[in-house]
């Protein structure tokens, strides 16, 4: 069980000659460390185990124990611990030993315990700085999860769900608007089952003529109609155990609802012209922008067939839902269309996302990645710049402003404001908001001082 961190450190000495233990341990102490000491270096890996070191500083030499063969196998099996060696027999060659092993200081004896003070106080920060490092990483990683980029409540909501529905064999109905990524939550469900080495087979309902639906769902046999010169297999029969994504479901005509509600009540259907029924065993997701609820109240949708779909529902937000996710994806979006393009990396200044920010995306992502294309592609310099987005979203913007002349500021402020948003957007990673803002992260930090409240 993880103990707390001391204010200032929590550090193990190893020396083998205890009264150096005890004054150092002593001394550290009343400097604000909490401090543990050892003279069996054998038992360093236990205690290291066991307590939630930040620091070990350990002699060089004692007897028959090497300070830098220790600090090798520490380093080894304990990269979040900061090892410090200190000798009395100080020299080049041994600092540079120590160093290769892996050691982050070195100090000589008799100690300048003010040395030795500043010298923990770096490697604290040190080991700190990695342990944020870490859990950021791993904080960060559902920020990508399925392709869905995001850190909003909302989009958490989604992930969350996910991953809670990916192994039931069950039926799915995605709901939201055109361009939230709804095939993206379908995917995400099927990579996460175990069936995800099964075929994942989609159809987009609307842009299938009505008299080839039928046809392309359950297949035809030679002759079924005019054209049919040969068999066809029909995308219920290529899903196999896999998943089925029926994409804007709410466009399926009336007839063939009425067939793929005994599909999923009986898990058969025949080919077109066919007299032979075969099983289907695949899972249905389905998906549609439509408001299926007001299409059954207009006889367009069968409810019959709503309710085999939607024994489980994930509705996807709007862009315009999801807050400073809007930055976050943006900016996926740039560089992947600069790879794409075999172009330099290119950074969002605070006038580029303030056009995005005022703007409602009502095409969503799909209409988001367009624009960021657009604006890639007419880039001269190393930023991107709002004259080059399309003019719906400027123009979108020059209102806004307008709107609100309290809201114009300084160059300063604007950005102070972008800096913020972006680091509220990656969840306070300045390390995430370097990387958005093709900032330095030393340059993010002086910023982010000068800007913080003083007493």
């Amino acid at each position: 069980m993880a103990q707390p961190k001391s204010a200032r450190g929590r550090v193990l000495v190893v020396d083998d000659d205890r009264g150096a233990c005890e004054v150092l341990e002593e001394s550290l102490a009343a400097r604000g460390f909490d401090v543990r000491s050892t003279v069996f270096p054998e038992s360093v890996p236990e205690l290291l185990e066991h307590d939630q070191i930040e620091v070990l500083i350990t002699d060089l030499r004692m007897g028959a124990h090497d300070g830098i063969a220790l600090t090798a196998r520490v380093v080894a099996a304990f990269p979040d611990v900061i090892v410090v060696v200190v000798t009395a027999f100080g020299s080049i060659r041994m600092a540079v030993e120590a160093i290769r092993a892996g050691a982050y200081d070195f100090l000589t004896k008799p100690y300048d315990l003010d040395a030795v003070v500043v010298s923990l106080d770096r490697a604290v920060e040190h080991a700190r700085l990695l342990a944020e490092v870490k859990r950021l990483r791993g904080a960060l990683e559902p920020a990508a999860f399925g392709g869905l980029i995001g850190t909003s409540p909302a989009i958490q909501r989604v992930h969350e769900m996910v991953q809670r529905i990916a192994s039931l064999d069950t039926s799915v109905l995605i709901l939201g608007e055109s361009g939230t990524g709804k095939e993206l939550v379908a995917r995400a469900i099927h990579d996460t089952s175990q069936n995800a080495m099964l075929p994942f087979v989609a159809i987009n309902c609307a842009a299938v003529p009505e008299s080839l639906i039928e046809s392309e769902l359950f297949g035809h046999m030679r002759g079924a109609f005019t054209d049919a010169r040969q068999a066809r297999e029909g995308l219920l029969t290529r899903a196999g155990k896999g998943t089925l994504f029926l994409d804007e479901v709410g466009d399926l005509p009336l007839g063939t609802q009425a067939k793929l509600l005994r599909v999923l009540q009986e898990r058969l259907f025949r080919p077109v012209g066919g007299d032979v029924e075969l099983p289907f065993e695949a899972r249905v997701l389905a998906a549609t922008h439509k408001d299926l609820e007001t299409e059954i109240s207009l006889n367009r949708f069968r409810s019959d067939l709503f309710f085999r779909l939607q024994v489980i529902e994930i509705v996807l937000p709007p862009l315009r839902a999801r807050g400073s996710d809007l930055l976050l994806l943006a900016n996926h979006l740039v560089q992947r269309i600069c790879v794409r393009l075999d172009r330099p990396r290119l950074g969002i200044p605070p006038a580029f996302a303030q056009a995005l920010m005022a703007y409602d995306w009502p095409g969503n992502v799909r209409e988001l990645n367009n624009a960021m294309e657009r604006a890639v592609a007419l880039a001269t310099t190393d930023q991107l710049s709002a004259v080059d987005l399309p003019d719906r979203v400027r123009t979108r913007d020059v209102r806004a402003t307008r709107a609100t002349p309290d809201e114009l500021v300084t160059v300063e402020e604007a950005e102070r404001r972008h800096v913020l948003r972006v680091l509220e957007a990656v969840g306070g990673n300045k390390k995430a908001a370097a990387e958005v803002l093709q900032m330095d992260r030393s340059t993010l930090y002086r910023k982010l001082d000068r800007w913080a409240p003083r007493p």
